[in-house]
């Protein structure tokens, strides 16, 4: 991955939702991309943070503490977030496209997820962006 890539490029060359491609890896990173429609799964990631940046539409994260109290944050263009390690949490979407920086190997699922993936939620550690999924 030594040349520049191009984000909006990059999104258009594929139509899966939540099928995040990797556009470049940072130390021990990956730099994805993913489109999103949907509702995703509850899972949680134990020993990282997860970052999102929203590109386009509208990318929503419900939150669940220990205690089981549940929230949603709700994120536009331009908005970052960070999901802390250890808590719950079920992405969803009316359609979108995120950014995300996540340690390399790291599922999309977490490290464990709640109910059946749903057929349209790929789980992933992501797909280099030049593979077919």
């Amino acid at each position: 991955m030594s040349d520049p890539v191009n984000v909006p490029t990059a999104l258009a060359s594929f139509d899966d939702v939540y099928s995040p491609r990797i556009v470049a890896r940072m130390n021990d990173y990956d730099v994805r991309i993913a489109h999103t429609k949907g509702e995703h799964v509850w899972h949680v990631h134990e020993s990282t943070d997860e970052f999102f940046l929203v590109l386009d539409g509208r990318f929503d994260i419900a939150l669940r503490d220990a205690d089981g109290c549940e929230r949603t944050v709700v994120l536009r263009r331009g908005d970052t977030f960070v999901v802390p390690k250890g808590i719950e949490h079920k992405p969803s979407s009316p359609g979108g496209s995120i950014l995300m920086f996540e340690p390399s190997g790291t599922s999309t699922t977490g490290d464990r997820h709640e109910g059946a993936i749903p057929e349209h939620v790929d789980s992933t550690a992501g797909h280099d962006l030049h593979q077919p999924r």
